[in-house]
């Protein structure tokens, strides 16, 4: 009897590991999706970002080369290195707004902190109610095996007290 409860034990812890197994397995693909996703976006991002940094870059080539030649006279070209000044500070703020936002970006986990926080909760309450559930089967199995006990000597006693009975007659 201690044999098979050893072995019943350890099936179960078996089937447990196997059910941890196959979780962490169930949660390894989204992680993974999520990260080929990110990544896949990323490189877009990147490339979308040469394809319209290098075209914007000429354009302004073109125009500071345009403001150059027009700037003959000393209003004009005050008013140019105002227009400069001013776009320089917009670029500048632009440049530092979206370097900030990239950096974030790319600062940021593939995955929150909060998912895995999520993640490792259920983990943690699915192992809790298995433990509890493995509890309450061994806590039912007892009782069951006591009350088979009850049924049993009930039987015995019934089949005696029937042998009794016949024999008693057979001596009459």
């Amino acid at each position: 009897a201690k044999d098979l409860d050893d072995k019943c034990t350890r099936f179960e812890k078996k089937l447990y590991d196997l059910e941890l197994t196959r979780n962490i397995a169930l949660q390894t693909g989204p992680q993974i999706r999520l990260m080929q996703s990110s990544d896949t976006e990323m490189a877009q991002k990147i490339q979308s970002t040469i394809v319209n940094t290098i075209p914007l870059w000429k354009s302004q080539m073109v125009i500071a080369l345009g403001i150059e030649h027009s700037a003959q006279a000393a209003k004009a070209q005050r008013e140019v290195s105002d227009m400069t000044n001013e776009l320089l500070k917009k670029n500048a703020q632009k440049l530092k707004t979206a370097t900030i936002e990239n950096a974030k970006e790319l600062e940021r986990g593939v995955v929150d902190i909060e998912t895995l926080k999520q993640t490792n909760a259920d983990l943690i309450s699915t192992l809790d109610e298995v433990v509890k559930i493995q509890s309450e089967g061994r806590e039912k199995r007892r009782i069951a095996e006591a009350e088979l006990g009850q049924i049993e000597d009930q039987l015995k006693n019934k089949l005696l007290e029937t042998a009794s009975y016949s024999q008693g007659s057979r001596q009459s």
